[in-house]
């Protein structure tokens, strides 16, 4: 399931996020800078994957600003350490979502 780049479509699946939420990100955190195909598409790799799902957590999770959670990242800190400890690493949420996807469309192929 492993891909080397997502499109917004993709990512928004995945993450359950919102692809206008996803361009908006990318104007307020500088660690979020999909490239863009030749046709202006925005092209997404695992990290930004991961950045994302972290965004999420602390953004939509945590009920942090956006402008809390770029300090946050920017410190590079975990903003509670013992609550991070009982969480699924990133890596693994974004994979178990990738699954989560693909069986709810094979599903509907049923």
């Amino acid at each position: 399931m492993k891909k080397l780049y997502y499109s917004i479509g993709e990512v928004s699946e995945i993450t359950s996020i919102e692809p206008h939420v996803l361009r908006y990100w990318e104007t307020i955190f500088k660690d979020l800078t999909p490239r863009k195909n030749k046709a202006g598409n925005r092209t997404y790799r695992e990290e930004d994957l991961t950045f994302i799902l972290r965004l999420k957590e602390l953004i939509q999770k945590k009920k942090y600003s956006t402008a809390g959670a770029k300090k946050i990242i920017e410190e590079n800190a975990p903003e509670n350490p013992a609550e991070d400890q009982q969480q699924l690493p990133l890596d693994v949420q974004k994979d178990l979502n990738e699954v989560k996807v693909f069986l709810s469309k094979l599903l509907k192929k049923l």
